[in-house]
């Protein structure tokens, strides 16, 4: 496969799609199944009306339903944040939360202040979360798998780990991207291409679309249309699983 070096533009270019076409584009590649890759119902935005976060997974393990053996419930956040200073990439911090079912809010103000302030750019937890009216003034993006007003026994347990969130494995250093429609990795070697393929795909949805909307419709016209569309896509496909070695 090609190779891309993280860079900047790229990231902001991501970040001006939503997520579904995202995924539309993906698909073309076929490197993966069409039901890989992306987290389910469960994870939810909390803060759906944001524009999509796009960055870098930094992961973690989560428990609160006992007291930690021994030190501070917050100690494992301290070096989560040493770990955040010294990277320079937006980083997404993603959470498995091990207690089963979630007893704790994983995150609150005082966290979702913390990471946005060590340049984070979003968060999504398998657990829950809470401060949801506190947190909302931050635009720091939030995904969840519910809401729980109390912490518990905050425990950060492992750093820079596998995690499984949404019925995904998600590796630090995952590339990822989320809006009101959900959470997606994004293969990082091809994320290059995802974001100049966007663009085409979303002119050639205009054209069923545009169809649509113009009034008049017909079974024909309408096959037309759809005919076209499906050129474009087959097309692009291509041109871009020739680029896929």
């Amino acid at each position: 496969m090609p190779t891309t070096e993280y860079s900047p533009a790229v990231i902001e270019r991501l970040r001006t799609f939503d997520t579904p076409t995202v995924c539309n584009v993906m698909e073309l590649f076929e490197v993966m199944p069409r039901t890989a890759g992306y987290m389910d119902a469960r994870i939810k935005a909390s803060y759906p009306q944001l524009p999509p976060m796009v960055g870098f997974a930094t992961t973690a393990t989560f428990r609160a339903a006992a007291p930690p053996r021994a030190g501070d419930i917050y100690a494992g956040l301290a070096r989560q944040v040493e770990y955040l200073a010294s990277v320079s990439l937006p980083q997404v911090v993603v959470f498995q939360d091990l207690d089963d079912p979630a007893v704790a809010a994983t995150f609150g103000e005082v966290m979702c202040t913390t990471y946005k302030a060590f340049g984070c750019v979003g968060l999504i937890t398998s657990g829950a979360g809470r401060d949801l009216e506190q947190v909302e003034p931050l635009k720091f993006p939030c995904f969840t798998a519910g809401t729980i007003c109390s912490h518990g026994y905050t425990q950060i347990v492992e750093l820079g780990v596998p995690v499984r969130v949404g019925g995904v494995w998600v590796n630090p250093g995952d590339l990822l991207h989320g809006d009101r429609n959900g959470v997606t990795t994004i293969p990082v070697q091809l994320a290059g291409l995802v974001a100049d393929a966007c663009p085409e795909f979303m002119v050639a949805e205009a054209v069923v679309l545009e169809y649509l909307r113009a009034g008049r419709v017909t079974p024909a016209g309408y096959a037309a249309a759809r005919s076209e569309y499906q050129r474009r896509i087959r097309e692009l496909a291509e041109r871009l699983k020739s680029l896929v070695i």
